[in-house]
């Protein structure tokens, strides 16, 4: 993100002693640019090395790298390149400051709020932000300072007064999620709500897989609320009265904003293996600190631990009274 200085302030000195956004704007995306030549210089250097041993895949990378380190040369970002996944993947890892999205945030005066309608220089900026892709929000930061320390209900009267909806701050976190491509979901219970993050066209099943890999594994449905319908009816009851619910199989596409109930059910399974020896050693209970049932038990005793879940068998390490190991079956 780029927050670029868009309004003029005797009181508030420029270090380059007059307000440019475009030459401030520059200046950054060079700074940036050459920290990443840098990096992909040494990057050419090891991939040609390894192309000398005839690889394919280090021959394709090698060539992809070359491509990019002359791209970057030419003052274009990395994020400009074109390049399939596969060519991405041969310098993903690096890390490239110029690969990343980029999102300017226009910093005017209170006068200019809400949309900076008329500011030449915040004209400059949605000017440049067009050309490199990039997306721009108007804030005011003195602003923000000030709603930060206000209590919630005066923060409603402050913003109305200001003729904004909503403050900088939730404007920006909107503008990344979307530059981003990532969208919320929400679960509710009666002992927590929470909020889980996920890509545009994530399918139920994935995004059930931000809460418990299991919930993936034995995904039945999803009962889906839209928020807008929780929040005008109350309730989940209210919700369901009102035949706003509902029920979703596994080509679903969680929608940003979605109140999200999964049904899903996991059938106990023998551990094997790792998982095994992990779970079951010893014969304590992959719940805790007690002893599992099996262990419990008279040896060679077979069964379903009713502790932890586990099928096995009771096998006594030296005698009768040492302690047991549970094995799988």
């Amino acid at each position: 993100m780029h927050v670029v200085r868009c309004f003029d302030d005797p009181d508030v000195v420029h270090i380059d002693g007059s307000v440019d956004p475009a030459r401030d704007i520059e200046v950054i995306d060079t700074e940036l640019l050459l920290a990443d030549l840098a990096t992909v210089s040494k990057r050419a250097d090891r991939a040609a090395r390894s192309a000398r041993t005839g690889d394919r895949a280090a021959v394709r990378d090698a060539e992809v790298v070359a491509r990019l380190h002359a791209h970057l040369q030419s003052g274009q970002p990395a994020r400009a390149l074109p390049a399939t996944d596969l060519e991405r993947a041969a310098y993903s890892d690096l890390g490239l400051l110029t690969a990343k999205p980029v999102l300017f945030a226009a910093n005017v005066a209170e006068a200019d709020l809400p949309d900076a309608a008329g500011n030449a220089m915040v004209d400059g900026v949605r000017a440049i932000a067009d050309k490199q892709g990039a997306g721009v929000i108007v804030v005011c930061a003195e602003a923000e300072a000030q709603i930060a320390e206000l209590q919630p209900a005066e923060r409603a009267e402050f913003l109305a007064d200001l003729r904004l909806e909503r403050s900088g701050l939730d404007q920006l976190t909107t503008a990344a999620y979307r530059l981003l491509g990532l969208a919320t979901f929400f679960t509710a219970g009666p002992k927590e709500s929470r909020a889980w993050t996920v890509r545009h066209g994530t399918r139920a099943p994935r995004a059930a897989r931000e809460i418990h890999s299991d919930i993936e594994r034995g995904f039945i449905r999803a009962e889906v609320i839209a928020f807008d319908d929780y929040a005008a009816l109350g309730s989940e009851a209210a919700v369901r009265d009102a035949g706003k619910l509902r029920v979703e199989g596994k080509d679903y596409v969680v929608r940003d904003g979605d109140v999200v109930h999964f049904r899903f059910n996991v059938g106990r399974r023998p551990a094997r293996g790792r998982e095994a020896s992990t779970a079951l050693e010893q014969g304590w209970s992959r719940y805790g600190d007690q002893p599992c049932s099996l262990g419990r038990g008279r040896p060679w005793r077979s069964g379903r631990c009713g502790r932890c879940g586990w099928w096995g068998v009771a096998v006594p390490l030296r005698s009768d009274t040492a302690p047991l190991r549970v094995s799988a079956v």
